[in-house]
């Protein structure tokens, strides 16, 4: 198993920038992602939509940290499984990208619906060899990222807020109000749930 802190180190700093065609990321790391993604395309990518409890073992195996009734679905994409972490009937729905160079964090009930993408990675444009800068994504209990909607570096979602299809956010999103369009503002707000996680 793959420790949950096991880290994406960067390169010698003698290696060429990745600018120049060098790697982003250390050879151990590049390797063990390499099983890690060998290691869901055979033992989770192609399983049924009810075998979740399945994909949920695999993911934790390697260091992520699932709640045993969250769901992920097989065509959904886990860029580092130990910088995952699902709560209480949280899910992952089919297609979902999640490119977690730094931490992403579901909490209890929250929803990233189909090709969704939760993206941690971007890049300091302002350094002459574009190094790759990552910031970590939380959703906040309740909260529902629709369909193809995208969530930027840093950006917490707030207890119950929603951001419609094909939003774009960049800044955090408060608590119970739902967001739309690019980039993503508040358009109108929702009713308070209240629910007991198993």
């Amino acid at each position: 198993m793959l420790s949950r802190y096991s880290e994406p180190h960067s390169p010698p700093s003698a290696a060429p920038a990745p600018l120049l065609g060098g790697p982003t990321f250390a050879l151990r790391h590049r390797m063990m992602r390499l099983v890690w993604s060998a290691a869901w395309l055979v033992l989770a990518a192609w399983t049924p939509s009810f075998m979740w409890r399945w994909r949920g073992l695999v993911l934790r195996a390697f260091g992520a940290e699932i709640h045993p009734t969250a769901i992920v679905r097989g065509s959904a994409r886990i860029w580092w499984p130990a910088h995952l972490s699902m709560g209480a009937h949280s899910s992952l729905g089919p297609g979902a990208i999640c490119y977690n160079v730094a931490p992403v964090s579901l909490a209890d009930f929250a929803i990233v619906s189909q090709r969704a993408h939760l993206c941690t990675g971007t890049h300091d444009i302002n350094h002459p060899d574009f190094p790759l800068k990552s910031r970590s994504i939380s959703v906040g209990r309740h909260g529902w990222i629709a369909a193809e909607a995208f969530v930027g570096p840093g950006v917490t979602v707030g207890e119950g807020a929603v951001l419609g299809a094909r939003g774009v956010a960049f800044r955090d999103l408060d608590g119970w109000t739902v967001y739309a369009g690019n980039p993503a503002r508040a358009v109108n707000t929702r009713r308070s749930i209240s629910s007991t996680a198993a």
